[in-house]
C-alpha cells in the first residue's frame, strides 16, 4: 500500500451514470489487474475504494460509477484537481493460473478491471473472449475499448436492445463446457456464472462495501473453505474453488 497525491487529469461520462477518470501520479504500487485504489475525498470521512480500471508508468484510469453523493461529487472535479490516494491495495488477478481460452466476464462497472486484464493477458499472448452486461444499450459502455485491443467482445442486456437478451450467462451458456472464467460483478451474478455446468473453472473479484480498505475493520467478508476471508485484504479475487455461495 502507497500514500501518493494524483491529479485529476480529465473526467468523461461513459453512460448515464458510469464516468471514466484519468489520474496523473505514482503507480509503482500497482503490480496487477483486479487489485483497487481508496480515494480520499475532499470534506469526507470515509475513502471511497474504486477498481483499477488499467494503470501505466504515469497515471491511473478509473471507472466510477455515481451511486451517492460521494461519487456524484468525484466525478464532477474539474482537471488539476489533487486528490490523496491509497494505491496497491487487495489481490489481483493471477495470470500464470488463466489457461488459454479463458473468458472475461463481467457485469456493469464490473467490467472496470477487466480491461487492465485483457490488456495483460494479451501482452502475455493470450486473447481471452470478452463478455459483458449491461440493462440496457444506452448504459453500455467500454465496448469499443475491448474490440480495439483486438478482442471479440459479446455484449448482453436485460432489455435485449444490445447483443444477446438476458445477462452474461446467457452468453456463456451458449458456449462449450469447460470453461475458465476471469469475472467481476455483483455478487449474484457471480455466484450464478459460478453455477453454470460450462465453468470448469476461474477466479471471481467481489465488489464490496469498506470502511477501511486494508482489512482493519473485517467490514468486509466472504465465505470461504478457508473461513470468513476479507475482500479488501484477501481479496477482492478469490478463486471459484475456495468461495462458499
Amino acid at each position: 500500500m502507497k500514500k501518493s497525491i494524483f491529479t485529476l487529469e480529465q473526467s468523461r461520462r461513459l453512460a448515464r451514470d458510469v464516468w471514466e477518470l484519468r489520474l496523473a501520479g505514482d503507480t509503482s504500487a500497482v503490480t496487477a489487474p483486479g487489485q483497487f485504489v481508496n480515494l480520499q475525498l475532499p470534506g469526507k470521512f470515509l475513502r471511497r475504494p474504486i477498481s483499477v480500471c488499467d494503470w501505466d508508468e504515469r497515471g491511473l484510469i478509473l471507472l466510477i460509477k455515481e451511486a451517492g453523493e460521494g461519487t456524484r461529487e468525484l466525478v464532477r472535479l474539474g482537471a488539476g484537481t489533487e486528490l490523496d490516494v491509497l494505491t496497491g491495495l487487495g489481490n489481483g488477478f493471477d495470470l500464470t493460473k488463466a489457461p488459454e481460452g479463458a473468458v472475461l466476464a463481467g457485469g456493469g462497472v464490473g467490467i472496470a478491471p477487466l480491461y487492465g486484464l485483457a490488456r495483460r493477458m494479451l501482452e502475455a499472448g493470450e486473447r481471452p473472449l470478452a463478455v459483458l452486461g449491461f440493462r440496457s444499450r444506452e448504459e453500455a459502455f467500454y465496448l469499443e475499448e475491448f474490440a480495439a485491443l483486438g478482442l471479440e467482445v459479446r455484449a448482453a442486456t436485460e432489455d435485449g436492445s444490445l447483443g444477446t437478451k438476458g445477462f452474461v450467462t446467457d452468453v456463456l451458456k451458449g458456449l462449450p463446457g469447460g470453461l475458465y472464467v476471469m469475472a467481476c460483478g455483483p455478487a449474484p451474478m457471480l455466484k450464478a456464472v459460478s453455477a453454470l455446468p460450462q465453468t470448469a473453472g476461474g477466479q471471481f473479484s467481489f465488489e464490496a462495501r469498506m470502511a477501511c480498505g486494508f482489512g482493519a475493520c473485517v467490514g468486509c467478508t466472504v465465505e470461504t473453505k478457508r473461513g470468513l476471508r476479507r475482500v479488501c485484504r484477501d481479496g477482492p479475487v478469490f478463486q471459484k474453488e475456495e468461495i462458499l455461495w
